[in-house]
């Protein structure tokens, strides 16, 4: 019902902003470009005079004929004759819908790798054998579950998917995790108190080495692409905790129990060796490490699981081709539940309702007297929820606009990387099992999301002022 409401509250939100524009004439082709526009498209063009350009835009002008702040262009017809464009920032309805049979239709192949690896791990046992070691911790989180039941197994190697910024296998792994919790789930319609907990655990985005964040800025010049590694790695381990409190708190569950403890202390450990570790290298070895882990580990596994199907004597092609038909068809299930949640955000994409959303933000800021210049990097954290691609678009922009090493460039980049997509992921995990009431994931995983964006912002100011 939750996730009900927040759908049409999205598409009643964006129609209305986008009324509001159209009939006091700032946009009269907003209708158009919601329907039918596509990233990219300039949406209208006018004459400005110089002394309306913006300060910053006017001295880079002397130099430059075109210059993009945001989705604003400005371009330099003579010395007194300029022009400004905007840029239409997604696609709209009816490319979304494409896109998001695309991104399926992408995941096919994906899925059915990952689906039949599992199948044969399953069948030779080393599902099970992940589910014991990992039960001591496990179990207090997730006291419905039954002891060495195969969800856990499933859940462990979606987080260390996720930590070893492997996202192509993480997604394969939950849904695998997600229909092992709902064969224990008895309302079929209703998300268990287990399936809550593994995916606002998952939202949280617990990420080791943020590789694709680091690549991206050294491609943009960054002198230091790997600054934000370490304000990444403890904001999504700060986001995870609070995900994990958050979560417990509702289900009563006592966080202070000897096994959770010794697990978050020895993964705190890990984590701070790594970050002494990644520190002291320097850029070239830290993009090579990151690799050699993330990489490596997954044929690791690979590895190891096609040698535990040999030794177990079992049929290890045919039990992979099981597997690999449930993720052909577990990707076709899913088309329209992603389908509906991408449109609703494309509608708010495409409405301007983030950009009033913005100007609203950064004129409360100003006038309560803070620093606003992480207000710059906001757009990449509001977008984040409600879509990867989008957000990862809005940090480059931002990179762009004011520099891959200025304050709102580092910022966004490690907002970038301090959570997962939460509206993606309730739309891909929830719509494989057709759970129907998501009770009350959305809000604990956008509290977790908060907390992230909260933490970025501090830790941004203390590493990078």
């Amino acid at each position: 019902m939750a996730l009900s409401r927040i759908w049409s509250a999205f598409i009643i939100v964006a129609i209305v902003v986008a009324g509001f524009q159209f009939f006091l004439g700032y946009h009269p082709k907003i209708f158009s470009q919601m329907v039918i526009g596509k990233q990219g498209d300039t949406l209208y063009s006018r004459a400005i005079e110089q002394k309306a350009l913006p300060l910053n835009i006017a001295n880079e002008l002397i130099n430059k004929s075109e210059v993009k702040l945001g989705n604003d262009k400005y371009y330099k017809l003579n010395d007194n004759e300029f022009i400004v464009s905007k840029e239409q920032q997604a696609n709209g309805i009816l490319t979304t819908c494409k896109d998001a049979v695309d991104i399926c239709i992408g995941l096919i192949g994906i899925m059915a790798l990952f689906m039949g690896l599992m199948s044969i791990a399953e069948k030779a046992g080393g599902i099970r054998f992940l589910s014991r070691v990992i039960r001591p911790f496990f179990s207090k989180l997730f006291p419905e579950v039954p002891k060495d039941h195969p969800a856990f197994g499933h859940m462990m190697l979606n987080y260390s998917a996720n930590l070893l910024n492997l996202d192509n296998a993480a997604t394969p792994f939950g849904i695998k995790a997600m229909q092992s919790l709902q064969e224990l789930n008895p309302d079929k319609d209703r998300a268990s108190n287990a399936q809550i907990m593994f995916l606002s655990l998952h939202a949280a985005g617990l990420t080791l080495i943020p590789v694709s964040i680091i690549a991206i800025r050294s491609k943009m010049g960054a002198a230091n692409a790997t600054d934000i590694f370490i304000p990444c790695l403890i904001t999504t381990f700060i986001a995870t905790v609070a995900a994990m409190i958050i979560v417990s708190i509702k289900q009563k569950i006592n966080l202070l129990q000897p096994a959770i403890l010794a697990w978050v202390m020895g993964i705190s450990a890990i984590i701070l060796a790594l970050v002494l570790y990644v520190h002291q290298l320097s850029k070239e070895h830290v993009d090579g490490f990151s690799s050699a882990l993330g990489n490596g580990i997954l044929v690791l596994i690979i590895l190891l699981i096609v040698l535990g199907g040999v030794y177990k004597k079992i049929d290890v092609f045919d039990s992979f081709v099981d597997g690999a038909k449930e993720g052909f068809n577990t990707s076709i299930k899913i088309i329209p539940y992603l389908v509906g949640m991408l449109v609703a955000i494309s509608m708010l994409r495409t409405s301007g309702t983030f950009d009033v959303i913005l100007l609203g933000m950064k004129n409360v800021f100003v006038l309560m007297g803070f620093d606003t210049r992480f207000v710059e990097a906001l757009p990449t954290a509001l977008v984040r929820p409600l879509s990867g691609s989008g957000a990862r678009g809005m940090m480059v922009d931002t990179i762009r606009t004011y520099g891959v090493d200025s304050f709102p460039g580092r910022l966004s980049s490690v907002m970038q990387g301090c959570s997962d997509t939460t509206f993606y992921i309730i739309a891909i995990y929830y719509g494989s099992i057709a759970v129907k009431n998501v009770r009350y994931s959305i809000t604990a995983m956008l509290l977790a999301d908060l907390v992230g964006i909260i933490t970025a912002i501090l830790l941004s100011y203390m590493f990078f002022t």
